[in-house]
């Protein structure tokens, strides 16, 4: 259903997007940029962290790591990874097709500045072989998300 979720996202808010599917995996950051015949950090990786009581979406590049004392910083509390089924159950997506289009929940959406090195990045698309090529400032304003600094 996550992938047929994100289709109608892009068929109701961005019809010129099309979504890429592949045979083979792009769960993993090292997969989809070798599926995908581009660098680890265009991959744009979706983060589902648990900050007080609010569970919150983070894109980051996919070589990028979240830092704790920024993400503090900028939320005013420490973040928690959610755990697999608690991703499913908040997103819709399954680990390794999580993306912050056609999202089960509302979530807040934040991009990390870290995607700006890139003109095009490659989210995932609902389903561990799915993905879409995107300008970094398109995905923040279909999503509505928000830009933080908060990887290494």
């Amino acid at each position: 259903m996550s992938l047929q979720s994100v289709q109608q996202f892009f068929a109701d808010h961005a019809p010129d997007i099309d979504i890429i599917e592949l045979s083979q995996s792009t769960a993993t950051v090292a997969l989809a940029a070798a599926a995908h015949n581009v660098q680890p950090g265009q991959i744009a990786k979706t983060l589902s962290l648990k900050i007080k009581n609010d569970v919150i979406l983070i894109v980051a590049k996919g070589d990028a790591r979240l830092d704790n004392k920024k993400l503090k910083a900028a939320f005013g509390a420490k973040a928690r990874m959610l755990s697999s089924d608690e991703v499913v159950t908040w997103t819709g997506h399954p680990v390794g097709g999580v993306c912050p289009f056609g999202l089960e929940n509302p979530l807040a959406v934040y991009c990390d500045v870290s995607l700006k090195h890139y003109a095009e990045v490659l989210p995932a698309a609902g389903a561990v072989h799915s993905a879409v090529r995107i300008s970094p400032d398109r995905l923040a304003e279909l999503t509505g998300a928000k830009w933080v600094d908060v990887c290494l």
